[in-house]
């Protein structure tokens, strides 16, 4: 009996670290990454949140990758501090599992008080998503005035 109960132990102990050392499925990984995104907006570290942009990002107005940077670079450089208020994110996942779709409502307050962008108006997101090499990587994003008429 002496000698049972150390390799159940080891067994627990195995069965434990297996456990910790699953991936976290797509999903919960994907909404692991906008929660940091945000995470580092209000930390003021804006290479934390460009880590998570595809090469190959394209915005509203054919805003590029480089562009979304120096826009972050700015807004970050004109308010000492940002806090991101965001409403409900919603996921569609594509059938491979690999894509997806997220759609979530955003404002963004400077330090000063001032709300970012365009005088404290919700914006409405629709982004596109895709697992590149176990990392998800926004590729595409497009933002309105919420209530205003689709894109």
């Amino acid at each position: 009996m002496a000698r049972t109960a150390p390799n159940y132990l080891l067994c627990v102990l195995i069965l434990l670290l297996l456990a910790a050392c699953k991936a976290a499925p797509p999903e919960q990984r994907l909404r692991q990454t906008v929660a940091a995104m945000q995470e580092a907006v209000e930390r003021g570290a804006p290479g934390d949140f460009m880590a998570s942009v595809s090469a190959d990002f394209v915005g509203n107005e054919g805003l590029d990758r480089a562009g979304l940077e120096r826009l972050l670079k700015a807004q970050l450089l004109l308010n000492h501090r940002v806090t991101v208020q965001t409403g409900p994110v919603t996921v569609a996942m594509g059938d491979d599992m690999r894509t997806a779709t997220v759609r979530f409502t955003v404002l963004m307050v400077g330090g000063s008080g001032r709300f970012l962008p365009e005088r404290g108006e919700m914006q409405e997101v629709v982004s596109g998503w895709r697992d590149e090499d176990g990392r998800w990587q926004v590729y595409s994003a497009s933002w309105k005035r919420a209530g205003e008429p689709e894109l």
